[in-house]
């Protein structure tokens, strides 16, 4: 792992410093990039696609074994036809990058997306499907890639799975562990550490069920400027802080 990059190796004797096993990140400020650099909307979600593949690299080199973004909420759908359009036409083509991308089959990792899916394009959620296939027998690293995704809405689709078996006599009860296990991100480890960038201070309702203990970390940096010292910089502050989990 590479902590004598971050600042962060410790004296001698000292205990290494902690490197979250799961991150999440919130890309906000393409848009107010674009914007800031007069060029179309599209070249900001653009820029900001391709760094996620480099994100995926650097948490990748530091020990993070499950890296989860927030792509499109469902709020996000609401936006002009003409916008949301050449997105998802824009996610398609990263997709197809993505599936041939040889580090994700050179260092198996699985890649996964989650969210209302119906609500995308047929030829998205194509794509989508053949990313999944292509590497669902990887174990070495994950990335969760939320689209179509609201946090409420996870829960009320956790909750309905739920009712219907129980209704269907395949479970009896349901209590905290069990309601975990409908969730979206069941089987994996819930997020150490929230990246959020632009300078927004807020969650908007990622992960709710599963983020109660997360770190949270903000960088005012608009996310197609995020580099790669300011991932650094937020994985030394996580290394500084006391977990407790209400201990």
């Amino acid at each position: 792992m590479v902590f004598f990059n971050l600042g962060l190796a410790g004296k001698k004797g000292e205990e290494p410093p902690s490197i979250p096993k799961h991150i999440v990140i919130i890309p906000d400020g393409n848009r107010r990039w674009a914007r800031a650099r007069k060029v179309p909307q599209l070249e900001g979600h653009r820029q900001g696609i391709d760094l996620l593949r480099k994100v995926m690299e650097w948490a990748r080199r530091r020990g993070v074994k499950t890296i989860t973004f927030w792509g499109l909420s469902l709020e996000n759908l609401n936006r002009g036809q003409g916008e949301i359009g050449s997105l998802l036409g824009l996610f398609e083509h990263k997709f197809e990058e993505l599936k041939n991308h040889s580090a994700l089959h050179e260092e198996k990792v699985r890649v996964r997306f989650f969210g209302r899916l119906d609500k995308l394009t047929p030829k998205l959620r194509d794509k989508i499907k053949e990313v999944e296939e292509e590497t669902k027998g990887y174990t070495n690293y994950n990335v969760n890639i939320l689209l179509s995704y609201g946090g409420r809405q996870e829960l009320v689709d956790a909750c309905n799975k739920a009712i219907a078996d129980v209704k269907a006599g395949r479970i009896s009860a349901v209590n905290e562990k069990k309601l975990g296990e409908y969730m979206y991100l069941s089987g994996q480890d819930d997020p150490d550490l929230i990246i959020r960038t632009s300078g927004e201070k807020r969650l908007s309702g990622i992960l709710p069920w599963e983020s109660g203990y997360s770190e949270l970390y903000f960088c005012d940096k608009l996310w197609p400027d995020f580099s790669e010292g300011d991932f650094d910089a937020a994985l030394k502050e996580f290394s500084s802080r006391k977990r407790r989990f209400g201990k």
